[in-house]
């Protein structure tokens, strides 16, 4: 069979599951419009090939790489537009990825390792974004006039080596993280630093002010978390007041996602190695729900550099270790196990209640569309079901009453994911801590979340008044 070198663009409909499952004949009928006014149209222009087609997107060849990426961002710009009118249920949004390849040739349609990598840009990239590869950026850069942001080396799956992703800022003024940042004032500065396994780790700092470092928690990107309207608000509040540092864990986010060890003791170190690569001499620590039990460690190893620790809805033991759950609650834990491993990054709405019903109840669709892109942004199914075990098995309740730092513990009084019994005994085991019952049901901070103003009060107030 002929093999041949070429750019490979797939694109796939986000969310098309749910939508076909709401309206079949609109969704249909809308998918055509998109497929005649503005798909096919950009492909022809930017001489491309669709090569296949499945009912919720397409692959398509090109003989140049230039023409693959820029047919990608004129389709995804004239979707912002056509979108930008239209309620949020009535969008058709694409996601996309770029790379090139050799490829075989088989009565028309292609394969090979190519092909393959496109496709799995695609599968996390965000909606109406584009993702490329290491290979794409270097024969395109300087050829083009838009921007490309790093998200460090991802395992694809069923790719054999890591792969170097990059996403295209589609808009000249930078991405909607960094234009939200700039309507603040504020400007993020990411870096990298080594823990003392090789992983390399991500950690960026935005604000003035006295210091802050938050634990690293699954589900975050340092990029994304700006981007998508989930607790960006949140954050935005603390780099208003602080000079905010955060980073990411390792196996998601911008951090290598190729890691061994995946424990509350690698998790401790990481956070060691960011806190001395932040130059972070004494500073209030804020732990957040799985990070809760590692910022209750490094407090205990580090009480010197420890001025204050703030713990939001967490827990000193997991699943695994805790003798008081019931039959039910453990076969609770099994099923979400199983849903976590064989539906990761899935559009599948089931999954998807499932989940985000448990982590913020209280969330729009938009908001639940982009928690859904966070899960495939942000690490990938192998890595997910690695931390679901780890932080299933967490104990640190011996370290309690060792705590030896002012503490305050906060949660949310009827939060779905983490039940506040788990905080209130992390307060009491933990000398002289004081608790705080913020009210909502929500495990996130999400923008709407009624106990945000009350977290920041009292955040602001034990930290500046306890020093």
């Amino acid at each position: 069979m002929p093999r041949r070198l070429i750019a490979i663009l797939a694109a796939d409909i986000v969310g098309y599951s749910r939508m076909m499952s709401e309206d079949e004949e609109g969704t249909l009928s809308s998918l055509k419009v998109v497929r005649r006014e503005i798909v096919d149209l950009k492909i022809v222009e930017h001489r491309g090939r669709i090569f296949k087609t499945m009912g919720d997107g397409l692959l398509v060849e090109f003989a140049s790489v230039i023409d693959a990426v820029n047919c990608g961002i004129s389709i995804q710009r004239a979707m912002a537009k056509r979108n930008s009118g239209l309620r949020f249920d009535d969008r058709i949004e694409f996601r996309m990825g770029v790379n090139i390849g050799d490829v075989l040739e088989d009565a028309g349609d292609l394969y090979g390792d190519g092909v393959n990598v496109a496709a799995r840009l695609e599968s996390i990239a965000e909606s109406g974004g584009i993702c490329i590869s290491r290979q794409v950026l270097e024969q395109i850069e300087g050829k083009v006039e838009f921007a490309f942001r790093g998200l460090g080396r991802k395992n694809l799956k069923n790719i054999s080596k890591p792969v170097e992703v990059f996403g295209i800022n589609l808009h000249d003024d930078g991405s909607a993280g960094a234009r939200f940042l700039a309507g603040s004032d504020l400007k993020q500065e990411v870096s990298y630093c080594a823990a003392p396994d090789g992983v390399r780790l991500a950690f960026a700092k935005v604000g003035d002010g006295m210091p802050l470092l938050r634990s690293a928690h699954y589900l975050g990107h340092l990029e994304y978390d700006w981007e998508l309207p989930i607790h960006r608000e949140f954050l935005l509040a603390l780099a208003k007041n602080y000079s905010f540092v955060r980073y990411d864990a390792r196996g998601n986010g911008l951090s290598d996602w190729n890691v061994g060890e995946i424990s509350l003791d690698a998790w401790v170190s990481d956070m060691e190695a960011v806190a001395d690569a932040a130059g972070l001499n004494r500073f209030p620590l804020l732990g957040f729900s799985q990070g809760v039990a590692v910022s209750i460690a490094y407090a205990v190893r580090h009480p010197e550099r420890v001025s204050h620790l703030v713990l939001y809805g967490g827990y000193a033991v997991g699943g695994n270790k805790n003798p008081h759950l019931t039959d039910a609650d453990r076969e609770r834990l099994a099923a979400l196990r199983t849903l976590v491993k064989v539906g990761w990054g899935s559009d599948d709405p089931t999954f998807r209640q499932i989940f985000t019903s448990q982590m913020m109840p209280s969330a729009t669709k938009e908001q639940v569309q982009a928690f859904n892109d966070l899960q495939r942004l942000s690490g990938s199914a192998e890595v997910a079901i690695r931390y679901f075990d780890a932080t299933s098995n967490i104990d640190v309740r011996p370290l309690l009453s060792k705590v030896k730092v002012p503490t305050l513990v906060m949660h949310s009084r009827d939060d779905r994911r983490v039940p506040v019994a788990l905080s209130r005994d992390i307060a009491a085991g933990i000398p002289a801590a004081r608790f705080v019952a913020l009210p909502g049901q929500d495990h996130v901070l999400i923008e709407q979340h009624p106990g945000l103003p009350v977290f920041l009060r009292e955040l602001n107030a034990f930290v500046h008044i306890s020093r």
